[in-house]
C-alpha cells in the first residue's frame, strides 16, 4: 500500500498493521556513557530508508558493556577481547507482501560497545569529515557500519573496504546536514 492510496477497510475481527518505515529499537545495557538513544533511532532509520530497506522491516540497536561485549565477540569471532562493534543479520531485507501488506522482516541486531567506541574516538577522525574524534561522531559511524553489515555489506578485501567506507561517508554526511 502507498501513501497516496486510501487504507483497505479490515474485516471485523482482523488487526491490520501500516509500517510507514522500518522498525528500529534501541536500548542501552551498559551503564558509564550517556548516550542519545533517539539520535541513534534517528540515524539508523536514516540509514535503512537510505538503503531502500522497506516499511515492516526491523532493526535493532543495542549498547553493552565491555564484559558483555567480550562475551559476544569470544561466542561469534572467536576473539578473547570486546570490539566496538558487531552485527548479527538475520533475514535478507527484501519484504515479502501478503493481501498487499507487507511481512515484517528481522534484519538483525547491531551492537555496541560505548566503552570500547570511546576507546577508539580519535582513531577516525582522520579519515572521516565531520568526525571531530567524539563518542557521538564514533558511535554515529559505528551505527551506520553495523547497519551496513547487517544489510550484506563487508569490508574483507580493498573493493569492499572503499565502498564500504563510501557508503558510511555519505549516510554520515547526509545525516548531519538532516540533523541541523
Amino acid at each position: 500500500m502507498t501513501s497516496s492510496e486510501p487504507p483497505k477497510p479490515v474485516p471485523v475481527g482482523e488487526t491490520r498493521i501500516t509500517l510507514d518505515s522500518p522498525e528500529v529499537q534501541v536500548t542501552d545495557q551498559h551503564s558509564g556513557h550517556q548516550l542519545d538513544l533517539d539520535r541513534y533511532r534517528n540515524l539508523a532509520l536514516n540509514v535503512l530508508t537510505d538503503e531502500g530497506v522497506p516499511a515492516g522491516a526491523e532493526l535493532t540497536v543495542v549498547f553493552v558493556s565491555t564484559e558483555d561485549m567480550t562475551e559476544l565477540n569470544a561466542k561469534h569471532m572467536g576473539r578473547q577481547e570486546p570490539t566496538d562493534v558487531l552485527a548479527f543479520p538475520i533475514d535478507a531485507h527484501d519484504v515479502n507482501h501478503q493481501n498487499g501488506d507487507p511481512i515484517p522482516v528481522l534484519l538483525g541486531d547491531v551492537v555496541i560497545c560505548p566503552t570500547v567506541a570511546a576507546a577508539n574516538s580519535s582513531t577516525n577522525s582522520h579519515s572521516y569529515p565531520g568526525h571531530a574524534g567524539s563518542l557521538r561522531d564514533e558511535i554515529d559511524l559505528l551505527v551506520v557500519h553495523g547497519i551496513l553489515h547487517v544489510l550484506g555489506m563487508d569490508h574483507a578485501d580493498d573493493e569492499e573496504r572503499n565502498l564500504m567506507q563510501a557508503s558510511e561517508r555519505t549516510h554520515l554526511a547526509t545525516f548531519r546536514e538532516r540533523d541541523q
